[in-house]
């Protein structure tokens, strides 16, 4: 607590003292008018939610930011703090040359000249001996912004392309079961949570990871509405809510199938929103295939219409078709997708679920009728941690399914609460129009880039550009991560600081943060579009990225395409918006009216502007287009030997103290969250250990360590420990350590909460 002296001062008081220089200059004993400030705004652009910030200005120094008044968001603690950002003592302020070994963080200074001169010698030498498929790219979400990563992807492109990472440490999962199902990705209802009348937090912690709109939450509550955490950990929002369900990690489509049994079997669903607005009645062969009335038209599902016995297009006008079996003519030869759900969900029984999951027979009974008949409901899933296993498609499409056989979706407070930004609601374009003659690269599975790497798979990899992404702290396996920094030959990282990733680069390149560059953030977190304006100078010798590819790009031979002014690429993203920057620069601007609800009317993105069920796009790599369970590789059930071993089931969590590693150095967050990292396990799995509460433990399997304090406590499941994100190296290293490197089967993602440790105490 004692850094709230200084971040009071910092958040309440823009007429007080300065609170941080760049050379350290003892603060002024001056009492300052606001009229004394200049105010700028700008956005976090990190994987949060993107709060609109103000910034105070005097004589070119940044004092202090705050929350944007006019905002419907409130900025938390780390938007407030950015001002340690800017001034922080690990700042990057010039190029650094590697001049020991990796890791070592042994760095000289050198010139931008000398640095571009290396860059393009490495990029040349790597096209020559390899091809562009020996460069690789990692971005991520360290800058959300809507042109520095398109910037970087896009030379990479001019120059004939290169390997990228496939699919994504969030949310691939999500992506696989959103986009064939509803036709659209980032699709999110939060802006009517206040009218929700039932709120399922299923595998998040939305106080944490939503905290801007948390508010809209405790509404609902004031309101009346019920809130149930589904979670294997008593989180901070479970703490708020209503009901906590623990649940064993893994295991959530089980539960979902048996909802879906009772929903089913008690006649909870809503028959007419399943006739109107989903596939639930389009007709399956006995081979497993959806019948058409054409094969060319993958559009013209055949349905089996009750009023004309016959079979048609599902599209036609004044039909009623058939949803379940007893509405098919006998022995018909086909059978509706509905009934393929019914069939699948038929096996998880009461007592079959409380076995897979732990969760008493009488919970999953009272919680499926409860989601059925509150309307409206929502789940939040938000990249849920439960998504992020081994099958985590099915778990994302297993809430859909909820959701919609239910009817809870395109109304206000139903639905399915993901990430969502401006991008659902409006078409923006790319800052630079697309390369000619990229060539076709086989990409990198993300949670896969440090073993693939060291094995030279698909390629070896000779130059490694990484931007907006702590490679070190957030992919899986962290050692075989330092294996592959170590292994290729020039590593470049662009950071603001001196962040765990630079210790193993060849070259590092110093970045502006925001309030040092000019940009906008037109993207998927939040509702609005906003400009970032520039309020102070970069420290040192910092640069923006796009200035940094401007004049690689002009080295080259395509310069002109990246060398234009700012203004230029914010212009050319706004295009055809009817938002201008001269809009923009009088505040933030919503796309469209607000609320904002998704599928409204039971309208999807799809062609057929109907939700589905039955997905041809998993069919098609052998696994099953109906949602079903499926067990984790890494798990007790599913590795039993392995599990003789390590144990313990590992799920991570989220901090308000960082975003990923982001804030993860700031000073005060530091004071005033906690400056060490926790695991959390339960009071038998401590005893048997002999792991005393408040003592050094380490959480360890055939991948790593990870040091952190043991917090003993009833708050997490019995078999399972909770795993801080986001620490850095410097900070004794991230959970990241022990993490499972399994690329998610459907949709390319991240399994680090289907991972198995054990715990011992230090020493």
């Amino acid at each position: 607590m004692k850094g709230l002296g200084v971040v009071g001062l910092a958040v309440i008081s823009p007429c007080a003292f300065s609170l941080a220089t760049g050379d350290n200059k003892p603060l002024p004993r001056v009492r300052l008018k606001l009229s004394d400030y200049q105010t700028f705004h700008s956005t976090c652009a990190m994987e949060c939610l993107h709060c609109n910030l103000t910034a105070y200005v005097y004589q070119g120094e940044l004092m202090k930011i705050e929350a944007n008044q006019d905002f419907n968001v409130k900025c938390c603690l780390r938007g407030m703090s950015r001002t340690k950002w800017v001034y922080h003592q690990q700042r990057v302020k010039t190029p650094l040359l590697r001049v020991g070994e990796k890791g070592e963080g042994k760095f000289k200074p050198i010139s931008w000249d000398d640095a571009l001169n290396l860059i393009e010698k490495n990029i040349r030498e790597t096209i020559e001996k390899h091809g562009n498929k020996g460069m690789l790219i990692s971005t991520h979400a360290g800058n959300m912004d809507s042109i520095k990563n398109d910037m970087g992807k896009a030379f990479f492109d001019y120059l004939g392309g290169s390997t990228k990472q496939a699919g994504s440490l969030c949310c691939s999962a999500v992506t696989a079961a959103m986009m064939p199902m509803v036709g659209l990705r980032y699709a999110d209802m939060r802006d009517t949570l206040s009218q929700s009348r039932y709120i399922l937090c299923w595998g998040n912690n939305p106080a944490v990871t939503m905290q801007a709109y948390f508010k809209e939450y405790l509404a609902a509550q004031k309101n009346g509405a019920r809130i149930v955490v589904i979670d294997p950990r008593f989180n901070e929002t479970a703490a708020k809510a209503d009901e906590w369900i623990p649940i064993v990690p893994g295991t959530d489509t089980a539960l979902a199938l048996g909802m879906i049994k009772i929903i089913m079997d008690e006649r909870l669903y809503d028959a007419d929103f399943l006739r109107g607005h989903t596939g639930a009645t389009y007709l399956v062969s006995p081979q497993q295939q959806q019948l058409r009335e054409d094969a060319s038209d993958a559009n013209s599902y055949l349905v089996y219409d009750t009023l004309s016995k016959r079979t048609v297009r599902h599209d036609l006008p004044d039909i009623i078709p058939a949803l379940t079996m007893d509405e098919l003519p006998p022995n018909a030869g086909y059978t509706t997708v509905f009934e393929l759900i019914r069939a699948e969900s038929a096996q998880w029984d009461l007592s079959k679920v409380e076995a897979e999951t732990d969760i008493p027979t009488g919970t999953i009974l009272r919680l499926a009728r409860e989601y059925a008949s509150n309307k409206p409901s929502m789940i939040v899933q938000n990249m849920s941690g439960a998504q992020r296993t081994e099958f985590g498609t099915y778990v994302a499409a297993s809430q859909f399914y909820l959701a919609l056989l239910t009817g809870n979706m395109g109304n206000a407070g139903g639905g399915v609460c993901d990430a969502g930004g401006a991008k659902q609601m409006m078409n923006f374009n790319a800052p630079v129009p697309p390369a000619p003659n990229v060539q076709k690269i086989p990409p990198i599975p993300v949670s896969k880039v440090g073993d693939w790497i060291v094995n030279d798979r698909p390629h070896p990899i000779n130059f490694w550009w990484i931007m907006t992404m702590g490679v070190l702290t957030q992919l899986p396996n962290t050692n075989m991560v330092k294996k592959a920094l170590k292994k290729v030959p020039f590593v470049v990282v662009a950071d603001n600081l001196m962040s765990s990733t630079t210790l193993y680069a060849d070259l590092v390149l110093p970045v502006t943060t925001i309030f040092e560059d000019l940009s906008l953030m037109a993207g998927v977190r939040s509702h609005y579009v906003q400009l970032m304006e520039k309020a102070v100078e970069p420290q040192g010798e910092a640069k923006p990225d796009y200035w940094i590819f401007a004049r690689l790009a002009e080295r080259f031979g395509f310069g002109e395409v990246f060398n234009q002014p700012i203004e230029h690429y914010i212009d050319a993203c706004l295009k055809g918006t009817g938002i201008t920057r001269e809009r923009l620069s009088k505040g933030p601007i919503k796309p469209v009216e607000f609320p904002w609800i998704p599928f409204k009317d039971g309208i999807f993105r799809t062609p057929t502007k109907k939700a589905h069920f039955f997905i041809e796009e998993w069919q098609k790599k052998n696994f099953a287009p109906i949602v079903t369970y499926m067990q984790v590789n890494e798990s007790p059930k599913g590795s039993p030997e392995l599990a003789k071993k390590y144990p313990l089931m590992a799920v991570q969590r989220k901090l308000a103290r960082s975003i990923h590693s982001s804030h993860g150095m700031n000073e005060w967050i530091l004071e005033v969250q906690r400056n060490q990292p926790n695991v959390l396990i339960h009071p038998e799995d401590a005893a048997s250990r002999h792991i005393k509460n408040g003592e050094w433990a380490i959480a360890f399997n055939h991948r790593g360590e990870h040091r952190a304090i043991a917090v003993v406590t009833r708050q997490i499941k019995k078999g399972v420990v909770c795993l801080d994100n986001g620490w850095w190296e410097q900070q004794g290293g991230s959970s990241s350590h022990v993490t499972n490197d399994l690329v998610e089967v459907l949709g390319t993602g991240h399994c680090c909460n289907s991972t198995l440790v054990d715990v011992r105490a230090e020493g």
